[in-house]
Protein backbone atom coordinates (compact mmCIF):
# COMPACT_ATOMS: atom_id res chain seq x y z
CA UNK A 1 0.00 0.00 0.00
CA UNK A 2 1.12 3.55 -0.65
CA UNK A 3 3.46 4.95 2.02
CA UNK A 4 2.30 2.48 4.69
CA UNK A 5 5.73 1.58 6.10
CA UNK A 6 6.71 5.25 6.50
CA UNK A 7 3.42 6.37 7.97
CA UNK A 8 3.38 3.53 10.49
CA UNK A 9 6.80 4.68 11.71
CA UNK A 10 5.49 8.26 11.94
CA UNK A 11 2.43 6.99 13.79
CA UNK A 12 4.63 5.23 16.38
CA UNK A 13 6.79 8.35 16.84
CA UNK A 14 3.72 10.54 17.37
CA UNK A 15 2.41 8.09 19.95
CA UNK A 16 5.68 8.43 21.79
CA UNK A 17 5.46 12.22 21.69
CA UNK A 18 1.93 12.06 23.10
CA UNK A 19 3.16 9.85 25.93
CA UNK A 20 5.86 12.36 26.86
CA UNK A 21 3.40 15.25 27.22
CA UNK A 22 1.00 13.42 29.55
CA UNK A 23 0.98 15.16 32.97
CA UNK A 24 2.16 12.89 35.78
CA UNK A 25 -0.82 13.79 38.06
CA UNK A 26 -2.98 13.33 35.76
CA UNK A 27 -23.60 2.32 24.19
CA UNK A 28 -24.86 3.30 27.59
CA UNK A 29 -26.72 6.62 28.12
CA UNK A 30 -27.19 9.11 31.02
CA UNK A 31 -30.60 7.55 31.75
CA UNK A 32 -28.82 4.45 33.05
CA UNK A 33 -26.75 6.53 35.48
CA UNK A 34 -29.98 8.08 36.79
CA UNK A 35 -31.74 4.71 36.92
CA UNK A 36 -29.05 2.98 39.02
CA UNK A 37 -27.59 6.04 40.79
CA UNK A 38 -24.13 5.32 39.36
CA UNK A 39 -21.46 7.57 37.91
CA UNK A 40 -21.02 7.62 34.14
CA UNK A 41 -17.45 6.42 34.83
CA UNK A 42 -18.88 3.05 35.90
CA UNK A 43 -19.40 2.20 32.22
CA UNK A 44 -17.39 4.81 30.28
CA UNK A 45 -13.80 6.05 30.21
CA UNK A 46 -14.35 8.60 28.79
CA UNK A 47 -17.82 9.04 27.27
CA UNK A 48 -18.81 7.41 24.97
CA UNK A 49 -15.99 4.79 25.03
CA UNK A 50 -17.10 1.69 26.94
CA UNK A 51 -15.13 0.01 29.71
CA UNK A 52 -15.40 -3.79 30.03
CA UNK A 53 -18.09 -3.34 32.70
CA UNK A 54 -20.06 -1.11 30.33
CA UNK A 55 -19.78 -3.71 27.57
CA UNK A 56 -21.07 -6.37 29.97
CA UNK A 57 -23.93 -4.07 31.01
CA UNK A 58 -24.94 -3.62 27.37
CA UNK A 59 -24.57 -7.36 26.81
CA UNK A 60 -27.01 -8.03 29.67
CA UNK A 61 -29.69 -6.03 27.90
CA UNK A 62 -28.94 -2.73 29.70
CA UNK A 63 -29.73 -4.01 33.18
CA UNK A 64 -27.66 -4.70 36.29
CA UNK A 65 -29.11 -8.10 37.02
CA UNK A 66 -28.38 -8.17 40.75
CA UNK A 67 -30.06 -4.75 41.20
CA UNK A 68 -33.32 -5.53 39.41
CA UNK A 69 -36.22 -5.48 41.88
CA UNK A 70 -39.94 -5.64 41.26
CA UNK A 71 -40.48 -2.36 43.10
CA UNK A 72 -38.58 -0.55 40.34
CA UNK A 73 -41.09 -1.68 37.73
CA UNK A 74 -44.83 -1.62 37.08
CA UNK A 75 -46.01 -5.22 37.20
CA UNK A 76 -49.68 -4.67 38.19
CA UNK A 77 -49.66 -8.10 39.83
CA UNK A 78 -49.04 -9.70 36.43
CA UNK A 79 -45.92 -11.89 36.35
CA UNK A 80 -45.76 -11.40 32.58
CA UNK A 81 -45.55 -7.59 32.84
CA UNK A 82 -42.27 -5.74 33.56
CA UNK A 83 -42.59 -2.03 32.68
CA UNK A 84 -40.13 0.67 33.71
CA UNK A 85 -41.70 3.01 36.26
CA UNK A 86 -40.04 5.92 34.50
CA UNK A 87 -39.20 6.05 30.82
CA UNK A 88 -35.39 6.13 30.48
CA UNK A 89 -34.22 8.88 28.16
CA UNK A 90 -30.99 10.72 27.46
CA UNK A 91 -29.55 13.34 25.10
CA UNK A 92 -26.19 13.53 23.35
CA UNK A 93 -24.97 16.89 22.05
CA UNK A 94 -21.81 17.31 19.91
CA UNK A 95 -20.46 20.67 18.69
CA UNK A 96 -17.22 21.59 16.88
CA UNK A 97 -15.24 24.47 15.43
CA UNK A 98 -13.26 23.27 12.42
CA UNK A 99 -10.53 24.76 10.22
CA UNK A 100 -9.38 23.26 6.90
CA UNK A 101 -6.32 24.10 4.83
CA UNK A 102 -8.09 23.13 1.58
CA UNK A 103 -11.50 23.88 0.12
CA UNK A 104 -13.68 26.96 -0.13
CA UNK A 105 -14.70 26.85 3.54
CA UNK A 106 -11.57 27.37 5.62
CA UNK A 107 -13.37 27.65 8.96
CA UNK A 108 -16.72 26.30 10.10
CA UNK A 109 -18.81 26.38 13.28
CA UNK A 110 -20.50 22.98 13.40
CA UNK A 111 -22.74 23.60 16.38
CA UNK A 112 -24.48 21.36 16.77
CA UNK A 113 -22.83 18.73 14.60
CA UNK A 114 -25.12 16.14 16.19
CA UNK A 115 -28.07 16.02 18.57
CA UNK A 116 -29.58 12.66 19.41
CA UNK A 117 -32.37 11.40 21.64
CA UNK A 118 -31.59 8.03 23.24
CA UNK A 119 -33.52 5.44 25.24
CA UNK A 120 -32.82 1.94 26.47
CA UNK A 121 -33.63 -0.46 29.26
CA UNK A 122 -35.57 -3.57 30.19
CA UNK A 123 -38.67 -4.83 28.41
CA UNK A 124 -38.79 -7.91 30.64
CA UNK A 125 -36.39 -10.10 32.56
CA UNK A 126 -33.54 -10.93 30.16
CA UNK A 127 -35.05 -8.77 27.42
CA UNK A 128 -33.83 -5.24 26.74
CA UNK A 129 -34.15 -2.57 24.08
CA UNK A 130 -32.13 0.34 22.78
CA UNK A 131 -32.71 3.03 20.19
CA UNK A 132 -31.76 6.57 19.36
CA UNK A 133 -33.25 9.20 17.10
CA UNK A 134 -30.82 11.59 15.41
CA UNK A 135 -32.73 14.86 15.64
CA UNK A 136 -29.87 16.60 13.87
CA UNK A 137 -26.85 15.07 12.17
CA UNK A 138 -24.75 17.48 10.13
CA UNK A 139 -27.74 19.77 9.74
CA UNK A 140 -30.47 17.33 8.79
CA UNK A 141 -32.88 15.03 10.59
CA UNK A 142 -31.24 11.63 10.16
CA UNK A 143 -33.98 9.68 11.95
CA UNK A 144 -33.58 6.32 13.62
CA UNK A 145 -30.17 4.67 13.44
CA UNK A 146 -29.61 2.06 16.19
CA UNK A 147 -32.94 0.43 17.12
CA UNK A 148 -33.17 -3.14 18.38
CA UNK A 149 -34.60 -5.55 20.93
CA UNK A 150 -32.01 -7.63 22.82
CA UNK A 151 -32.76 -11.14 24.10
CA UNK A 152 -30.15 -12.10 26.71
CA UNK A 153 -28.98 -15.62 27.69
CA UNK A 154 -31.55 -17.51 25.67
CA UNK A 155 -32.27 -21.02 27.02
CA UNK A 156 -30.00 -20.20 29.96
CA UNK A 157 -26.86 -20.34 27.82
CA UNK A 158 -24.58 -17.42 26.82
CA UNK A 159 -26.51 -16.85 23.59
CA UNK A 160 -27.86 -13.34 22.83
CA UNK A 161 -30.05 -12.31 19.91
CA UNK A 162 -30.51 -8.74 18.65
CA UNK A 163 -33.36 -8.01 16.27
CA UNK A 164 -33.69 -4.65 14.56
CA UNK A 165 -31.33 -2.08 13.05
CA UNK A 166 -27.65 -1.90 13.93
CA UNK A 167 -24.25 -1.40 12.38
CA UNK A 168 -22.84 -4.51 10.71
CA UNK A 169 -19.40 -3.42 11.93
CA UNK A 170 -20.49 -3.43 15.61
CA UNK A 171 -18.85 -6.82 16.35
CA UNK A 172 -15.56 -5.29 15.10
CA UNK A 173 -15.22 -1.68 16.30
CA UNK A 174 -18.21 0.42 17.32
CA UNK A 175 -18.19 3.62 15.30
CA UNK A 176 -20.63 5.34 17.64
CA UNK A 177 -18.26 4.89 20.60
CA UNK A 178 -15.09 6.28 19.01
CA UNK A 179 -13.36 9.28 20.60
CA UNK A 180 -12.34 10.91 17.31
CA UNK A 181 -14.20 13.14 14.88
CA UNK A 182 -12.46 11.16 12.13
CA UNK A 183 -14.37 7.96 11.35
CA UNK A 184 -13.31 4.35 10.71
CA UNK A 185 -13.45 4.95 6.98
CA UNK A 186 -13.26 1.45 5.49
CA UNK A 187 -16.53 0.54 7.24
CA UNK A 188 -18.34 3.38 5.44
CA UNK A 189 -16.84 2.85 2.00
CA UNK A 190 -19.17 1.86 -0.85
CA UNK A 191 -17.94 0.75 -4.27
CA UNK A 192 -19.51 1.71 -7.58
CA UNK A 193 -23.32 1.39 -7.48
CA UNK A 194 -23.22 -1.17 -4.68
CA UNK A 195 -25.47 -0.50 -1.67
CA UNK A 196 -23.40 -2.65 0.68
CA UNK A 197 -21.02 -1.47 3.36
CA UNK A 198 -20.52 -2.22 7.07
CA UNK A 199 -22.63 0.55 8.57
CA UNK A 200 -26.36 0.51 9.37
CA UNK A 201 -28.54 -2.34 8.18
CA UNK A 202 -31.66 -4.21 9.23
CA UNK A 203 -31.48 -7.80 10.39
CA UNK A 204 -30.57 -10.20 13.16
CA UNK A 205 -27.38 -10.53 15.19
CA UNK A 206 -26.45 -13.62 17.23
CA UNK A 207 -23.78 -13.39 19.94
CA UNK A 208 -22.30 -16.38 21.75
CA UNK A 209 -19.49 -16.41 24.31
CA UNK A 210 -17.44 -19.21 25.84
CA UNK A 211 -16.02 -17.91 29.12
CA UNK A 212 -13.87 -21.02 29.64
CA UNK A 213 -11.85 -20.38 26.47
CA UNK A 214 -12.35 -16.58 26.19
CA UNK A 215 -13.93 -17.05 22.77
CA UNK A 216 -16.65 -14.81 21.35
CA UNK A 217 -18.67 -15.50 18.22
CA UNK A 218 -20.97 -13.15 16.32
CA UNK A 219 -23.23 -13.83 13.34
CA UNK A 220 -25.28 -11.29 11.38
CA UNK A 221 -28.02 -11.80 8.80
CA UNK A 222 -28.99 -8.53 7.10
CA UNK A 223 -30.77 -7.14 4.06
CA UNK A 224 -27.44 -5.84 2.77
CA UNK A 225 -28.67 -2.53 1.36
CA UNK A 226 -28.57 -0.19 4.34
CA UNK A 227 -31.38 1.57 6.19
CA UNK A 228 -33.23 3.22 3.33
CA UNK A 229 -36.97 3.75 3.01
CA UNK A 230 -39.40 0.93 2.37
CA UNK A 231 -40.66 0.44 -1.19
CA UNK A 232 -43.89 2.38 -1.65
CA UNK A 233 -45.63 -0.44 -3.52
CA UNK A 234 -44.40 -3.58 -1.78
CA UNK A 235 -43.56 -2.15 1.64
CA UNK A 236 -40.28 -4.11 1.52
CA UNK A 237 -37.05 -2.69 2.91
CA UNK A 238 -34.86 -5.08 0.91
CA UNK A 239 -34.33 -4.34 -2.77
CA UNK A 240 -33.74 -7.93 -3.91
CA UNK A 241 -34.18 -11.53 -2.80
CA UNK A 242 -30.71 -11.85 -1.31
CA UNK A 243 -29.57 -11.69 2.31
CA UNK A 244 -26.03 -10.97 3.50
CA UNK A 245 -24.18 -12.78 6.26
CA UNK A 246 -21.31 -11.74 8.52
CA UNK A 247 -19.25 -13.95 10.82
CA UNK A 248 -16.90 -12.67 13.51
CA UNK A 249 -14.61 -14.76 15.75
CA UNK A 250 -12.70 -13.16 18.63
CA UNK A 251 -10.21 -15.09 20.73
CA UNK A 252 -8.68 -13.81 23.94
CA UNK A 253 -5.00 -14.77 24.19
CA UNK A 254 -4.50 -13.17 27.61
CA UNK A 255 -6.61 -10.67 29.52
CA UNK A 256 -4.62 -7.96 27.68
CA UNK A 257 -4.44 -9.37 24.14
CA UNK A 258 -7.14 -10.60 21.76
CA UNK A 259 -7.13 -11.49 18.07
CA UNK A 260 -10.06 -11.80 15.73
CA UNK A 261 -11.17 -12.53 12.21
CA UNK A 262 -14.11 -11.36 10.14
CA UNK A 263 -15.89 -12.68 7.04
CA UNK A 264 -18.83 -11.14 5.23
CA UNK A 265 -20.61 -12.27 2.07
CA UNK A 266 -23.51 -10.80 0.14
CA UNK A 267 -25.03 -10.73 -3.31
CA UNK A 268 -26.81 -7.81 -4.98
CA UNK A 269 -29.12 -7.94 -7.99
CA UNK A 270 -30.01 -5.05 -10.28
CA UNK A 271 -32.72 -5.18 -12.96
CA UNK A 272 -32.79 -2.83 -15.95
CA UNK A 273 -33.62 -2.94 -19.64
CA UNK A 274 -30.42 -4.86 -20.21
CA UNK A 275 -31.60 -7.68 -17.96
CA UNK A 276 -30.43 -8.92 -14.58
CA UNK A 277 -26.95 -8.12 -13.32
CA UNK A 278 -25.33 -9.27 -10.10
CA UNK A 279 -22.55 -8.18 -7.80
CA UNK A 280 -21.05 -10.42 -5.12
CA UNK A 281 -19.48 -8.63 -2.14
CA UNK A 282 -16.95 -10.22 0.20
CA UNK A 283 -15.09 -8.78 3.20
CA UNK A 284 -12.36 -10.66 5.01
CA UNK A 285 -9.67 -9.61 7.44
CA UNK A 286 -7.93 -9.97 10.82
CA UNK A 287 -7.76 -7.63 13.81
CA UNK A 288 -5.89 -7.39 17.10
CA UNK A 289 -6.41 -5.53 20.36
CA UNK A 290 -3.60 -5.01 22.87
CA UNK A 291 -3.70 -3.23 26.24
CA UNK A 292 -0.37 -2.18 27.71
CA UNK A 293 -1.07 -0.41 30.98
CA UNK A 294 -2.61 2.94 30.08
CA UNK A 295 -2.29 2.33 26.31
CA UNK A 296 -4.90 0.43 24.27
CA UNK A 297 -4.10 -0.32 20.62
CA UNK A 298 -6.53 -1.74 18.08
CA UNK A 299 -5.55 -2.67 14.52
CA UNK A 300 -7.94 -3.81 11.79
CA UNK A 301 -7.27 -4.86 8.18
CA UNK A 302 -10.14 -5.53 5.79
CA UNK A 303 -10.14 -6.58 2.17
CA UNK A 304 -13.33 -6.11 0.17
CA UNK A 305 -13.95 -7.80 -3.19
CA UNK A 306 -16.75 -6.87 -5.60
CA UNK A 307 -17.32 -8.96 -8.73
CA UNK A 308 -19.25 -6.23 -10.59
CA UNK A 309 -19.93 -3.15 -8.43
CA UNK A 310 -20.92 -1.00 -11.44
CA UNK A 311 -23.43 -3.64 -12.61
CA UNK A 312 -21.93 -3.30 -16.08
CA UNK A 313 -22.21 -5.66 -19.05
CA UNK A 314 -18.47 -6.26 -18.86
CA UNK A 315 -17.71 -7.23 -15.28
CA UNK A 316 -15.04 -5.16 -13.56
CA UNK A 317 -13.84 -6.99 -10.44
CA UNK A 318 -12.70 -4.54 -7.79
CA UNK A 319 -10.61 -5.09 -4.66
CA UNK A 320 -10.70 -2.50 -1.90
CA UNK A 321 -8.43 -2.80 1.13
CA UNK A 322 -8.48 -0.73 4.28
CA UNK A 323 -6.52 -0.28 7.49
CA UNK A 324 -7.77 1.17 10.77
CA UNK A 325 -5.12 1.62 13.47
CA UNK A 326 -6.17 3.30 16.72
CA UNK A 327 -4.46 4.00 20.02
CA UNK A 328 -6.03 5.45 23.17
CA UNK A 329 -3.86 6.58 26.09
CA UNK A 330 -5.50 6.84 29.52
CA UNK A 331 -2.76 8.07 31.91
CA UNK A 332 -4.71 7.13 35.07
CA UNK A 333 -6.77 4.40 33.43
CA UNK A 334 -10.50 4.83 34.06
CA UNK A 335 -9.88 7.66 36.56
CA UNK A 336 -8.14 9.86 34.01
CA UNK A 337 -9.32 13.33 33.12
CA UNK A 338 -6.91 13.57 30.19
CA UNK A 339 -7.01 11.15 27.26
CA UNK A 340 -4.93 11.07 24.10
CA UNK A 341 -5.84 9.39 20.82
CA UNK A 342 -4.15 8.51 17.56
CA UNK A 343 -5.93 7.14 14.50
CA UNK A 344 -4.64 6.03 11.10
CA UNK A 345 -6.96 5.33 8.14
CA UNK A 346 -6.09 4.10 4.67
CA UNK A 347 -8.10 2.79 1.72
CA UNK A 348 -6.60 1.41 -1.51
CA UNK A 349 -8.49 0.10 -4.52
CA UNK A 350 -7.61 -2.06 -7.53
CA UNK A 351 -10.03 -2.42 -10.43
CA UNK A 352 -9.67 -4.71 -13.42
CA UNK A 353 -11.50 -5.20 -16.73
CA UNK A 354 -10.21 -8.15 -18.72
CA UNK A 355 -6.42 -7.92 -18.71
CA UNK A 356 -6.40 -4.22 -17.75
CA UNK A 357 -6.18 -3.06 -14.16
CA UNK A 358 -5.76 0.17 -12.23
CA UNK A 359 -4.52 0.71 -8.69
CA UNK A 360 -5.10 3.84 -6.65
CA UNK A 361 -4.86 5.06 -3.08
CA UNK A 362 -8.24 6.54 -2.27
CA UNK A 363 -7.81 7.75 1.28
CA UNK A 364 -5.05 8.09 3.85
CA UNK A 365 -5.15 10.15 7.03
CA UNK A 366 -3.37 10.36 10.37
CA UNK A 367 -5.13 11.93 13.36
CA UNK A 368 -3.90 13.03 16.79
CA UNK A 369 -6.22 14.20 19.53
CA UNK A 370 -6.50 15.18 23.16
CA UNK A 371 -9.55 15.00 25.42
CA UNK A 372 -10.21 16.65 28.77
CA UNK A 373 -13.11 15.69 31.04
CA UNK A 374 -14.77 18.78 32.46
CA UNK A 375 -17.30 16.50 34.17
CA UNK A 376 -18.01 12.81 33.71
CA UNK A 377 -20.64 13.62 31.08
CA UNK A 378 -18.92 16.54 29.33
CA UNK A 379 -15.60 16.35 27.56
CA UNK A 380 -13.62 18.90 25.56
CA UNK A 381 -11.51 17.74 22.64
CA UNK A 382 -8.90 19.02 20.20
CA UNK A 383 -7.98 17.07 17.05
CA UNK A 384 -5.50 17.42 14.22
CA UNK A 385 -5.89 15.36 11.03
CA UNK A 386 -3.39 15.23 8.20
CA UNK A 387 -4.80 14.04 4.86
CA UNK A 388 -1.78 12.33 3.34
CA UNK A 389 -3.38 11.88 -0.09
CA UNK A 390 -4.39 15.53 -0.53
CA UNK A 391 -1.59 17.13 1.54
CA UNK A 392 -4.27 18.91 3.55
CA UNK A 393 -4.84 19.56 7.24
CA UNK A 394 -7.92 19.75 9.43
CA UNK A 395 -7.96 21.07 12.99
CA UNK A 396 -10.90 21.21 15.35
CA UNK A 397 -11.92 21.87 18.90
CA UNK A 398 -15.25 20.79 20.29
CA UNK A 399 -17.30 19.22 22.99
CA UNK A 400 -19.25 16.00 23.49
CA UNK A 401 -21.88 15.84 26.23
CA UNK A 402 -24.59 13.52 27.50
CA UNK A 403 -27.41 14.44 29.86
Amino acid sequence: MKRVPGILILFAVLLGVQWLIVPDESQAIPAFARRYNLSCSTCHAPIPKLKPYGADFAGDGFVIVENEKERDYVTAGDEMLWLNKTFPIGIRFDAYAVTNSEGDVKSDLQSPWGLKLMSGGALAKNIGYYFYFFMSERGEVAGIEDAYVHFNNIFGIPLDVLIGQFQTSDPLMKRELRLTYEDYMIYKRKVGHSNANLTYDRGIMLLYGLEQTSTDFAFTLTNGNGKGLANEESGAFDVDANKNIGVRLLQGITDKISIGGYYYFGEETMHDIGGERKNKVTYIGPDVNVTLGPVEITAQYLQRKDTNPWFAEAEAETETSGIVLEAVISPQLDRSRYYFTALYNSIDQEQGIGTLSTNSALYETATLGATYLVTRNLRLMAKFTRNLEMDANRMLVGLVSGF
